[in-house]
């Protein structure tokens, strides 16, 4: 089976479509990616914890939102992950850099959540 790039769907069709291989992707991730379990897990504990430590909206958003780039992440870590173990699975130089530059995408984003509620505890509680 081909893709045909000349008769793509569109308008509603379009994004109808588009939220249900989106939905296949976060059911497959949820069950198949230990590391997204554990994000998902991160981002149900930030939502339940947030409305006990009255922070401000601004600081609630960003909180979230870091979360939820840790959870992007990981996602384009495990695409590249897939294309590559699609493409061999002999190992190769390329194919090992590939896997730790999305390794180093997840590590950068986790450092930036942690910035974040860093900078939002200290902004709260210390100043």
């Amino acid at each position: 089976m081909l893709f045909d790039n000349t008769n793509k769907p569109k308008g509603l069709k379009r994004l109808f479509l588009a939220l249900g291989h989106s939905f296949r992707a976060f059911t497959w991730l949820s069950k198949n990616e230990a590391a997204f379990r554990q994000e998902i897990v991160l981002l149900l504990t930030t939502l339940t914890l947030l409305p006990f430590l009255s922070f401000s909206s601004y600081d609630n958003l960003l909180i979230i939102s870091a979360t939820l780039f840790v959870m992007f992440a990981e996602i384009v870590n495990t695409a590249i992950e897939a294309v590559v173990d699609r493409i061999g699975l002999e190992i190769h130089e390329l194919s090992g850099l590939a896997k730790d530059l999305g390794s180093a995408c997840v590590t950068i984003a986790l450092v930036i959540l942690s910035l974040v509620w860093l900078v939002v505890l200290y902004s709260n509680f210390v100043a």
